[in-house]
């Protein structure tokens, strides 16, 4: 092998696997001597890549832990897993790893030839996530292309959903991507309303960067989550939640969302008495995958959604 960044690559690529390479096995798999090995090593160590070499009779080779990481090399099969989980990491409820999955996933997935990228989106499409209830699901295509846009500060044109099912075509300057553990936001500056705007990220459609560039400007007051939440205290008002349990606390607990937060009443009970400004819709369909049985004081509003959402779902059982 004459082609020495071609060498080069091999050679990290190997060591890159969770092992210790003995010089002459490195040399008979690069096709070079043992001396062309070392001097390789000596490359790479100059370059930022910390190879750690073992002494004895035969000497081994492996790359260990640095102050920096440096480039990862993949494989076909290793890309393509981690796109997948990638995928997955950026759907689900894990705290702090949402937001830092889809920027990771926007960087592979500019860099993944399309055949891998074909592979991906089959795999993707293969499989059904387990949602949280309320429907809100968002193609991972558009929250790369959103990430993609805010990270490159890239004007951005895109269709927009609203709430009451009014359609519209928006042209903002993406901000920051939110997520609140049900669903995805974008913090934009809105270019037609001349305005700072939040959107549902499931409501956006053929996202599409203008190739712009923009400076960012400076948000009004906080951070983008802190614009988040009093956009969506003003969309929407709060109400007093009142439901008490036939179950511990803690089962409860572990069946809601950390803000929805129940205290034990006695024995085997518990009351949640929270204000909240979560629809009543989502409200009933996490509160019957508690899994216990429960009574509703309070609002009103809940009461009757989950009355007749009762005798719909009664009904549609009797036909069956």
């Amino acid at each position: 092998m004459t082609d020495t960044p071609a060498r080069l690559l091999n050679l990290l690529s190997l060591l890159q696997t969770p092992r210790e390479w003995p010089g002459s096995e490195l040399a008979e798999r690069l096709s070079v001597s043992p001396r062309t090995i070392r001097r390789d090593i000596d490359r790479l160590r100059d370059l930022g890549y910390p190879v750690e070499a073992t002494k004895g009779a035969i000497g081994g080779y492996r790359l260990v832990a640095g102050t920096a990481m440096p480039p990862l090399l993949l494989d076909d099969e290793e890309a393509v897993a981690i796109a997948v989980g990638l995928r997955a990491g950026a759907g689900h409820a894990i705290e702090g790893v949402e937001e830092a999955s889809v920027r990771a996933l926007a960087k592979l997935e500019q860099v993944l030839p399309s055949r891998l990228r074909h592979r991906v989106s089959t795999l993707q499409n293969a499989t059904i996530p387990l949602t949280r209830g309320d429907g809100a699901t968002v193609a991972p295509q558009t929250l790369t292309a959103l990430a993609g846009a805010v990270t490159g500060q890239e004007r951005l044109r895109f269709g927009y959903r609203a709430g009451d099912g009014a359609e519209s075509r928006r042209l903002v300057e993406p901000y920051r991507l939110v997520s609140t553990g049900r669903r995805w936001y974008l913090v934009a500056y809105d270019l037609g309303r001349e305005d700072w705007r939040t959107f549902r990220v499931d409501r956006v459609s053929e996202p599409f960067p203008t190739g712009a560039r923009f400076t960012a400007r400076e948000l009004p007051a906080g951070d983008a989550a802190q614009l988040l939440t009093r956009s969506m205290s003003r969309a929407q008002p709060d109400v007093e939640l009142d439901v008490r349990f036939e179950a511990p606390a803690a089962f409860v607990a572990a069946r809601l969302p950390a803000h929805l937060a129940p205290a034990p009443t006695g024995e085997g009970t518990c009351r949640l008495r929270t204000r909240t400004n979560d629809s009543v819709e989502w409200l009933a369909l996490r509160l019957a995958l508690v899994d216990a049985p429960f009574t509703i004081k309070a609002p009103d509003a809940l009461l009757t959604y989950t009355q007749d959402l009762a005798s719909r779902l009664a009904a549609a059982s009797a036909h069956g």
